[in-house]
């Protein structure tokens, strides 16, 4: 073949590709209003069939466009307090006498987490308090729409896609279904773990049982980087995976301090 004939054949080869992914671009498109959803549902089920089962398809287009959702996440307000008032506004206080409580309760369960994963009682109960209010506060919205309705819309709509064929995956496993309900931006259990969380960090069993989530998250932390008996307020070794918790300062500088307040520092 002449390198004429090569080039042509690889160009022609190269705007199949292009064009072919092009395609796939404007297949799902995200979008900032409801009118839009059920086609980039459509679209969405069409790019994962083969990669996703029936199942967890049928799950996807049984989601609705989550309005909770989206004021939620338009509506991120308390991270921009000053952490005296973040900390009343989330009811420090209580959270402490609470943990420390729950902590001589399950002195058993704390003793074990921390001998696997080196993380102690106080910070998992930090975490545990302000996200859920030790599992009183789960959230009520349904957890695949919210997932769904976050990857369709553009604000971040590739992180949230991530999350959304982790959701798919675990529809599989039969952690989350149809009718699995949690927080509005799809966190579920009593520490609240986004669906990728769940895959990459759950040691088995739902989030929906405080032990399950407890040993989750002190995975979470030990993949992070914790290192067993270093400190983990500000300026100390684990404070980095406190960090990796939650992105807003307010939020970390809460944990670490709540945390110490419950194991007694």
């Amino acid at each position: 073949m002449s390198r004429r004939g090569s080039f042509k054949s690889s160009t022609a080869a190269c705007v199949v590709f292009l064009l072919g992914l092009a395609g796939q671009v404007e297949a799902a498109t995200c979008g900032n209003t409801a009118s839009g959803f059920e086609a980039w549902k459509r679209d969405f089920a069409e790019e994962a069939r083969g990669k996703a089962s029936a199942e967890s398809l049928a799950a996807l287009m049984a989601t609705s466009y989550s309005t909770a959702t989206i004021s939620a996440d338009r509506g991120q307000k308390s991270f921009k307090l000053s952490l005296d008032q973040f900390l009343a506004k989330r009811g420090g206080p209580t959270i402490v006498s609470r943990g420390r409580a729950l902590k001589q309760q399950n002195a058993a369960l704390f003793a074990s987490i921390e001998q696997r994963y080196g993380v102690p009682a106080g910070p998992l109960l930090a975490i545990w308090g302000m996200e859920t209010g030790f599992g009183a506060v789960r959230g009520n919205v349904n957890t695949l729409s919210a997932v769904a309705t976050l990857a369709y819309d553009c604000r971040r709509s590739a992180f949230f896609t991530d999350q959304l064929n982790a959701a798919l995956t675990l529809v599989d496993r039969g952690i989350l279904t149809s009718a699995t309900r949690g927080a509005a931006h799809g966190e579920v259990g009593h520490t609240q773990f986004l669906p990728k969380s769940v895959l990459n960090y759950g040691t088995g069993g739902s989030l929906d049982s405080a032990p399950n989530a407890l040993n989750a998250t002190a995975n979470f932390l030990k993949a992070h980087g914790w290192q067993r008996g270093a400190g983990y307020q500000p300026g100390e070794p684990n404070f980095a995976a406190i960090q990796g918790w939650n992105a807003a300062t307010v939020y970390q500088k809460a944990i670490a301090l709540l945390g110490s307040r419950i194991d007694g520092q």
